[in-house]
């Protein structure tokens, strides 16, 4: 209903036919229904057996999946109520409230209808459901049904692809109006918030024991963020972070520090500082690729070389160097060398361009591996270890706080790797400033420059060269800090991770899907698309053996349907959607 969205030309959405010939009312009526009966559905037995993990047996109180089928349903219910006009519940959809209604009642249907499947694969047929669980299934086809009959609000998809037409079935949320500016105060409590919301999330995900509901809270996830952008919540949320950047920062980093205190364990912890070293390594990638566009299929080589030089100088046992140098001093070095090592790997290979460039840099990564299993005293000098690599590479003391023994702070004990996760977000934080200054300095457009069109830019005067080689040497040094932390994270460092592929991060691949499929050019993409490889590798253990085949599948389906990547930069998704954008211009014309 165009009359109940903020958009700057409410003409530019025509009316469309729904999926199911319903009355409005009724069509309403039914989700909203249908929302509420599949979150009370929660509070129901699903099953007989407790041997499903999360004991779905009990009456009056969900458990496991069930959780997630509440919030799903819950989230139905306010899009549906939403559709009302409901006084209070307007800023959900600003851009529409039905097509964002149809997504969030797809979510509903999947999570639930996994959890049933989930339960007749591992307990032998459906006739281990109950009726409770019977009444979830049923209830959420009931919410899609009704969603199916809304009205069809936003901007149609183009084409005749038709698995673009189904996923096109909500509609694209029109563009809306400037968002009304609120008093700082309300504004600044509202990101305050959103990021509390967000740190919520990302707690009961990374917190989930076993796959079934990691998987099911992925899906719900997936389908709420959909909903939220297409309603055009997400638009809104960005408007109030742009206004206030700073305190945006500020709190987002505020919020990852606050993680380790959510933990009852150290064994999250030590996801999150592993997930944090490798969304540094994207970042760092991020300049190569999403900046300058240079494909570099090599580079956790540099990863590398900064987790054995840090190994080296940091006092291991094995270490052949028999230095221990402070850890300032030793992150600055396993910087340094990797720097170098940009530096000289860069210098005879960038004057090639494309394929040529790629299969370059793939054989430095092969290369790398190479010599450092054969530096084991028996092929060539003992530096390295060889295939046994540096073990016992000791904790790290800043001044005087050893970061291997747990401290208790404000009655809460921090273990190790939480020692290490509140570190390694201070080399985040450095790393994102390094990134975002100079993506926007002189020196980043014309990175930017030469990523559009190398010839281009060479004949307005920008030399090309050099500028790769300074972007190849500043993405290598910001991989190297990261490799420092990494190996005492570790306690040692073999070669058997720095590979193009393998069923465990890090890897060439990891990085580059994370860097692809994050959003190439953004701070925040890469560290999304790192954050959710790594978490399906983690939680999800049976997928390690077919890695490359599910990031063979996600990059296929990104660049079909959504090339710029999860957190897009405004001018590539320009570039992307051009046509996109020139037939929105013609409907607005058209209805003028």
């Amino acid at each position: 209903m165009n009359d109940m969205t903020d958009t700057i030309n409410p003409q530019q959405t025509p009316a469309r036919r729904p999926a199911l010939p319903l009355p409005e009312a009724a069509a309403r009526g039914l989700t909203a229904v249908g929302g509420l009966a599949t979150a009370a559905s929660a509070f129901l037995s699903w099953t007989f057996s407790s041997s499903f993990p999360g004991d779905l047996t009990v009456n009056g109180y969900p458990g496991g999946l069930q959780w997630v089928t509440l919030v799903a349903g819950v989230l139905v219910l306010l899009f549906a109520l939403s559709g009302y006009r409901v006084p209070g519940l307007r800023w959900l959809s600003p851009g529409g409230a039905d097509g964002a209604t149809v997504i969030v009642a797809v979510g509903a249907l999947a999570t639930t209808w996994f959890t049933l499947i989930a339960i007749a694969s591992e307990l032998g047929g459906l006739a281990n459901l109950t009726s409770g669980g019977w009444v979830a299934g049923i209830a959420s086809l009931v919410t899609l049904l009704g969603a199916l009959g809304l009205p069809r609000d936003g901007v149609p998809a183009d084409g005749d692809n038709p698995f673009k037409r189904v996923l096109g079935y909500p509609g694209k949320r029109p563009d809306l109006k400037a968002a009304p500016a609120l008093p700082t105060a309300v504004e600044l409590l509202i990101i305050a918030v959103a990021l509390a919301l967000g740190l919520g999330i990302f707690t009961f995900g990374i917190d989930t024991s076993y796959g079934e509901l990691f998987g099911g809270f992925l899906i719900a996830a997936v389908f709420a963020a959909w909903a939220l952008g297409r309603s055009g919540a997400l638009g809104r949320l960005t408007d109030l972070t742009s206004r206030h950047r700073v305190f945006s920062a500020v709190g987002a980093f505020v919020a990852a520090a606050i993680f380790p205190f959510t933990q009852n364990s150290d064994a999250n912890a030590s996801i999150g500082v592993n997930l944090l070293i490798f969304g540094a390594t994207a970042l760092g990638l991020n300049v190569v690729v999403g900046l300058t566009g240079l494909l570099d299929l090599g580079y956790v080589a540099f990863l590398g070389v900064g987790a054995y030089t840090g190994a080296l100088v940091s006092g291991a046992a094995t270490s052949s160097l028999h230095v221990t140098f402070p850890f300032w001093a030793a992150a600055i070095t396993g910087a340094a060398v990797s720097g170098i090592f940009g530096v000289i790997l860069g210098a005879p290979t960038l004057r090639v361009r494309g394929d040529y460039l790629a299969i370059v840099t793939l054989g430095f990564g092969e290369i790398f591996r190479i010599v450092v299993n054969n530096l084991d005293g028996v092929s060539g000098p003992n530096v390295t270890g060889g295939p046994n690599g540096i073990p016992n590479i000791p904790d790290l003391s800043i001044f005087g706080f050893n970061l291997g023994n747990a401290h208790t702070i404000g009655g809460i004990t921090l273990g190790r790797f939480a020692n290490y996760f509140e570190l390694m977000l201070v080399f985040i934080a450095i790393i994102v400033l390094v990134f975002s200054r100079s993506s926007s300095s002189r020196i980043g457009r014309a990175w930017v420059a030469i990523r559009e069109d190398e010839t281009a830019a060479t004949a307005m005067g920008i030399n090309a060269f050099r500028f790769k080689l300074l972007a190849f040497a500043l993405g290598a040094t910001l991989a190297g800090l990261a490799g420092t932390v990494m190996a005492h994270v570790g306690f040692s460092v073999v070669p058997d991770p720095f590979v193009f592929a393998g069923p465990v991060p890090p890897n060439s691949a990891f990085l580059l899907a994370a860097v692809v499929i994050g959003g190439m050019g953004t701070v925040t993409g890469p560290l999304i698309g790192a954050a959710l490889f790594y978490l399906l590798q983690a939680k999800l253990q049976f997928l390690q053996s077919y890695q490359l085949l599910l990031f063979g599948i996600a990059l296929i389906l990104f660049m079909r349907f959504r090339p710029e990547g999860l957190i897009a930069n405004k001018q590539r998704q320009l570039e992307f959607h051009e046509d996109e954008a020139t037939s929105a211009a013609e409907l607005s014309t058209a209805g003028a």
